[in-house]
């Protein structure tokens, strides 16, 4: 039996595997960078372990310092997690060698399906050769052979850009995997994502736990997953919990593993297995009723599946909240997460590394938290994960919770017709700033004049009231979102607090953190909250970033036409072959590669012209708004 479960990962699937570790009775123990000394992991672990490196990205990748820290902390067996070593055979093959009960699939189940290469090879699919691909072929997609989470794609649709991303690809699969080898396949336009959840023991037991939809993707990475996969045929089904059995017996499996599948034109096109856990799995054991995590400790102390494999019901849908940008080109954001809270009466799983007042960095994957939603239909179970996110308050960085909320109710997801290509196709619409916006500035201002009257100070106690009729108190505030500025005013008088401007709207009461409006005569809740420079206004179905604007700008802070910024902090990986200042460049050619969040993010010239200044230079660490290089434009006659 074990005892003592050493988690060798970080954030959220960490914190997952100890809340299953302290059902069973389990004790557990975390390792950590020196980037996550503080994090929420390291705090719920009983027992922690320093993993020594300067290199924060890398340090989960020392299997060597991983099994020293299980050793010497008394861990008898260890889980990898997802990401990171979880698909590792020499990793596996370490812990197992220590003595150490590794809960996962055996080494070589790992070595012939991890790889996805060695996978396709045993489903009888044969790889594209680098070197003898045509225009005739394209698109294909350049894919990393360990590994996942959309780390080492790229999709390939012009010959003479297929060097430059396979170098790409080689990099950030080596960053992220520890192992920089890539193949290139066809690449299906516009599938659907499909995969088959598995389950095995020693005992000769293999569960297909149905399928899952993972088709709304950005950049290669699954935003919002579902079980069952929805609008499939039972042939379909069938077919590919057959293809998913006969995978995990063709390679003696243990534990649990996807199999992952892309429909096209109602045929099933094998993708890979992942030898793992996945991000996803709790909505498959939302639908099965089950805990896998606690069913791969089982498997591997050795016990047999219970007799009977569960039966699903329900529909369960997740959504990955990430500190990213998608108006931005889903640019990863850092700093601060003030707050992270579902309603209480929500009814809806969240699964989070992170808790109020931690800090977002630019190590490791951007993601926040997994909320899931669970309900007898897959409509009702849409419609509470909306409304839970709607109304969650998320306060810090900007993420993508807006854009959940969109796509969840976005016709072709509620009729669910979406694919992969769902984001390419509709991003612009998802992504528009919405009405209200002004409102919630009001709303602020009079949050604000509240405060400073609570306070006490002579204008705030008597309000801004004169005995004549006198000009209005303004503010400006800049949104968040787009960086529109927004000037509101309000004048107080003898009868009350009234709004200047907006029509229809007056005022009911404010308090420094709540301020009720009525808008063509419904009232109306506003919660402020101000952190720094940051105000969030949240309401029942919106929530707003503000930024109070300076009464003075800055008059020296207008940058050179043409500058390029780095639009997250991050360290500059690689500079175009050959730039130089005085270099010619066209519109839209890659010069400077950042580094963020264990993703490469391209940086390009804005239009044709001439490179007038360079600064950025492999390995320089450059924060937000860094001047990378400047493009002077050709002029137009």
């Amino acid at each position: 039996m074990i005892e003592t479960l050493l988690v060798a990962n970080r954030g959220e699937i960490a914190c997952r595997v100890f809340r299953t570790c302290r059902e069973l009775g389990i004790a557990t123990v975390a390792v950590y960078s020196d980037a996550d000394a503080d994090a929420l992991h390291v705090r719920e672990a009983d027992a922690a372990v320093r993993l020594p490196g300067s290199a924060p990205a890398e340090t989960y990748l020392r299997g060597d310092l991983i099994v020293k820290a299980a050793l010497a902390a008394g861990a008898d067996a260890v889980h990898p997690g997802y990401g990171f070593l979880s698909e590792n055979a020499d990793f596996a093959r370490a812990v197992m060698d220590a003595g150490l009960v590794w809960i996962g699939p055996p080494p070589q189940a790992i070595e012939a399906m991890a790889s996805k290469t060695r996978a396709k090879q045993l489903m009888g699919i044969a790889p594209l050769a680098e070197d003898a691909i045509t225009e005739a072929e394209l698109p294909v997609l350049v894919k990393a052979a360990a590994g996942g989470g959309g780390r080492g794609m790229r999709v390939v649709r012009q010959l003479d850009e297929l060097k430059s991303e396979l170098v790409a690809a080689r990099a950030e699969a080596l960053s992220a995997f520890g192992d920089g080898e890539v193949f290139v396949e066809p690449y299906v336009e516009n599938g659907r994502h499909v995969e088959v959840q598995i389950l095995a023991d020693a005992h000769g037991a293999v569960w297909a736990l149905g399928t899952r939809d993972c088709s709304l993707q950005r950049r290669h990475q699954k935003v919002i997953e579902e079980a069952p996969a929805p609008g499939l045929d039972d042939e379909l089904r069938s077919a590919l919990a057959e293809m998913a059995v006969r995978a995990a017996r063709a390679t003696d499996y243990r534990g649990a593993g996807t199999v992952e599948f892309l429909i096209a034109d109602g045929t099933a096109h094998f993708l890979e297995m992942n030898t793992r856990l996945q991000v996803e799995h709790p909505v498959t054991e939302a639908v099965f009723g089950i805990d896998l995590v606690a069913l791969q400790i089982r498997v591997a102390e050795g016990e047999p599946l219970p007799a009977e494999q569960p039966t699903a019901q329900g529909h369960a849908v997740e959504a990955r909240l990430y500190a990213e940008d998608p108006a931005r080109g889903w640019a990863p954001q850092t700093g601060t997460l003030h707050r992270l809270a579902l309603p209480a009466d929500s009814g809806v799983r969240l699964d989070t590394g992170f808790t109020d007042g931690d800090a977002i960095g630019v190590h490791y994957d951007a993601m926040l938290a997994k909320v899931v939603a669970w309900a007898p239909t897959r409509a009702e179970a849409v419609r509470k994960l909306a409304g839970a996110l709607e109304r969650a308050r998320v306060h810090g960085p900007v993420t993508n919770r807006e854009l959940l909320v969109r796509s969840l109710r976005h016709p072709e997801f509620r009729e669910a017709r979406m694919d992969t290509g769902f984001y390419d196709r509709r991003l612009p619409g998802l992504t528009t700033t919405g009405d209200g916006t002004e409102t919630a500035a009001l709303a602020a201002a009079l949050a604000d004049a509240a405060a400073r009257r609570d306070a006490g100070s002579v204008t705030g106690r008597i309000g801004g009231w004169r005995n004549l009729p006198s000009q209005p108190q303004t503010k400006r505030y800049m949104a968040v979102a787009d960086g529109t500025e927004h000037e509101v005013s309000y004048r107080t008088t003898h009868t009350g607090t009234e709004a200047v401007d907006l029509p229809g709207v007056r005022v009911a009461d404010a308090t420094p953190d709540a301020v009720h409006l009525e808008v063509d005569g419904v009232r109306r809740a506003f919660e402020v909250s101000r952190y720094g420079d940051r105000i969030h206004v949240d309401t029942a179905t919106a929530a707003y970033t503000l930024t109070e604007a300076p009464r003075f700008p800055d008059p020296t802070a207008q940058l050179e036409p043409g500058s390029l910024l780095a639009p997250m902090p991050g360290t500059v990986v690689r500079v175009a072959d050959g730039l130089a200042t005085g270099a010619r460049v066209t519109a839209g050619q890659p010069l400077v590669w950042l580094e963020a969040m264990k993703m490469e993010h391209r940086i390009s010239a804005p239009a044709a012209g001439t490179l007038t200044a360079l600064h950025a230079v492999p390995g320089l660490q450059v924060e937000v708004g860094a001047l990378l290089a400047v493009v002077q434009e050709d002029e137009t006659s």
